[in-house]
């Protein structure tokens, strides 16, 4: 009897193996591609810094609008990833509780020689503030493994990206990470 439950339970666990063959990233926040071969490519990330400017209009005659960006060093990502691809992420968070809408945003930089950046809001003259004005990618999530979900594109024209993960459990975010990539 003791035989045939530890054959039965060394097939079940052999099949739970076989059934997942890429691992999750280590860390919280972390973003892996996923290949077509189920091979991964861990994302580089950066730490962002917050760059508030006044356009000429507001220093000149004091009428226009006060920005604020996030900006990252660096013209583009190292890794590229082909639009006419079918692209996926494994995206590691705190769980897999969460709707992946909530805490996992994919937006676009603007990219120039030495930076990349990406409004978040806008004040003007007279009041008006906008915030949350990232241009987000559609994606569609589901749970994959312990604690991560997997994210599948469904928008991917060219540009560059950011992947930013938050903790729905923790009142104190630290510094935000981003990470990165390029669809060509």
């Amino acid at each position: 009897m003791k035989k045939i439950l530890l054959i039965v339970s060394m097939g079940l666990f052999g099949m739970a193996v076989h059934a997942q063959t890429t691992v999750e990233p280590e860390f919280i926040g972390e973003c892996m591609v996923l290949k077509p071969d189920q091979s991964t490519v861990l994302l580089e990330k950066h730490m962002t810094q917050t760059r508030s400017a006044m356009n000429a209009g507001m220093v000149i005659t004091g009428f226009g609008s006060v920005k604020s960006k996030l900006q990252i060093e660096g013209c583009c990502s190292a890794t590229k990833l082909k639009a006419g691809d079918d692209i996926q992420f494994i995206v590691r968070a705190v769980d897999n509780n969460t709707d992946p809408m909530a805490i996992i945003k994919i937006f676009e930089f603007d990219s120039s020689k030495k930076f990349r950046r990406a409004e978040l809001a806008s004040v003007n003259t007279f009041g008006t503030t906008k915030t949350n004005k990232l241009h987000y990618l559609n994606f569609t999530g589901k749970k994959y493994g312990q604690s991560s979900y997997l994210i599948t594109l469904k928008d991917r024209p060219p540009g560059e990206y950011g992947i930013t993960v938050t903790n729905p459990n923790s009142l104190d975010e630290k510094s935000t990470i981003i990470a990165t990539f390029s669809i060509l």
